[in-house]
């Protein structure tokens, strides 16, 4: 039998050798998992910015339709002074009320997915650098 401690047991006659490559594989590991939620954090804010983003860029045509209506509306007014300018004028102000909602909507959306770093991936990473220095000053 030799001197050397088996490295599951974590014994205290375990070469140097065998605590480098242990502590290797523990922050391989480490690092994959760190990988991981990150990867999944990132996932789950872009499909809420996705989504927010479509309901600007749906606001944005309503937006579109809105002015074209009152364009025509104004257009009408002119040539026929009353009852056609009138109905462009109550549709331009239900499609400006349509893209009020969406833009609110969206906003909502976009500000619910917050920041799009992976915060809690880099407040776990912070978390285990600190435990590390930790244990190397010991």
């Amino acid at each position: 039998m030799s001197g050397f401690g088996h490295p599951e047991h974590g014994s205290p006659k375990e070469s140097v050798g065998d605590l480098v490559t242990r502590a290797s594989q523990q922050i391989s590991e480490l690092v994959r998992e760190e990988l991981h939620l990150a990867r999944a954090e990132m996932t789950q804010k872009g499909k809420r910015l996705g989504v927010g983003g479509g309901l600007f860029g749906g606001a944005g045509l309503m937006g579109i339709l809105a002015a074209q209506a009152l364009v025509a509306a104004v257009i009408a007014a002119l040539a026929l002074l009353l009852p056609v300018w009138a109905s462009a004028l109550i549709i331009s102000a239900l499609l400006a009320a349509i893209a009020a909602v969406m833009a609110a909507a969206g906003k909502k959306k976009i500000a619910k997915a917050g920041t799009p770093a992976p915060e809690q991936a880099i407040d776990s990473v912070k978390a285990d650098v600190a435990q590390i220095k930790e244990a190397a000053h010991r």
